[in-house]
C-alpha cells in the first residue's frame, strides 16, 4: 500500500477560464506543469489526475501521467478526489490544485509530513502570514485563525481577526489560507459523506464543513504563497516567472 499519493483535481469547465487546465504554458498544458512539479516531491509515491473531461484524460496520458475519469457534477475538488481514490490502496492523500503550475515541491512534502508525523490529525492544510491591508480585506484571499496548537479555529473571506482598536496588522499575526490539503483516506471518505454545513454554504468554503462537524485541521505555517491561474491574463505572469 502506498503511504502518500498526490491527487490533482482537474476540472475542465471554468466560468472565468474554460478549459484552463489544458491552457498552454511555454509549450506544455498547465496540468502537465503541475504534474511535473509534484513529481519532484520526495514524499509523494504516486500521482493521480482526477479529471472530468476526455480531453484532459488524453492530455495526461500523452505526457505519461496517470488519470481517472470522475463525475462532472462534483461541487468541490474534495468530492472529486474522494471518488478518484476510493479504490486506491493508500494512507494519505495530498490535494494539489490543478491551476498552480508554480507549486513548490518542498511545500507539498512539508504538508505530507504534517500527517506522517502527527497521527492524531485526520487532515492538514497550510497558511502564510499576511503583511498587507489589501490582502487582508480581499474576500478572495481566505483568512484562517488558529489556536495555540496550530489547529484551525475558523476560516473566512472576511478580514479576521478584526482589529477593533485599530491595531496595526504587525501586532497581531494574520494568516492567509493556502489551498493545499492532506487527508487520511478513511477521513476523506467520511468527509465526502458529510452534509454541507451552514457555514460552508454561507462562506463557500468547504473546509468549514470539517470544523462544523467537530473535526480538527492541523495548519502548517509556510513562507510560500500560491500563484494560481484564474484568468487568461495570468498565463503571461506565470510564464514570466518561469523565465526568471
Amino acid at each position: 500500500m502506498a503511504k502518500v499519493i498526490g491527487v490533482i483535481p482537474a476540472r475542465y469547465s471554468s466560468s472565468r477560464f474554460p478549459g484552463k487546465v489544458l491552457a498552454p504554458i511555454k509549450g506544455k498544458p498547465m496540468i502537465q506543469r503541475v504534474w511535473e512539479r509534484v513529481r519532484q516531491c520526495r514524499r509523494i509515491e504516486d500521482i493521480l489526475v482526477a479529471c472530468d473531461h476526455p480531453e484532459v484524460m488524453e492530455a495526461v496520458k500523452a505526457f505519461g501521467g496517470r488519470a481517472v475519469m470522475t463525475s462532472d457534477s462534483h461541487p468541490s475538488g474534495t468530492d472529486r478526489i474522494a471518488e478518484a481514490v476510493k479504490n486506491e490502496a493508500v494512507e494519505i492523500i495530498i490535494n494539489i490544485q490543478g491551476d498552480e503550475p508554480l507549486i513548490v515541491p518542498e511545500v507539498i512534502d512539508e504538508l505530507a509530513g504534517a500527517l506522517l508525523d502527527n497521527a492524531e490529525y485526520p487532515m492538514a492544510s497550510m497558511m502564510t502570514t499576511i503583511h498587507d491591508e489589501e490582502t487582508w480585506q480581499n474576500p478572495n484571499a481566505v483568512k484562517v485563525v488558529v489556536n495555540q496548537r496550530g489547529e484551525a479555529m475558523y476560516f473566512s473571506r472576511a478580514p479576521i481577526p478584526y482589529r477593533r482598536d485599530g491595531k496595526d496588522a504587525r501586532e497581531v499575526k494574520i494568516f492567509k489560507h493556502i489551498g493545499l490539503y492532506a487527508y487520511r483516506k478513511d477521513f476523506l471518505m467520511k468527509f465526502a459523506q458529510l452534509p454541507d454545513s451552514l457555514l460552508e454554504q454561507t462562506e463557500k468554503l468547504e473546509q468549514l464543513r470539517v470544523l462544523q462537524a467537530g473535526f480538527s485541521i492541523k495548519m502548517i505555517e509556510t513562507d510560500y504563497d500560491s500563484v494560481g491561474v484564474d484568468a487568461p491574463v495570468d498565463i503571461a505572469k506565470v510564464e514570466a516567472k518561469i523565465r526568471e
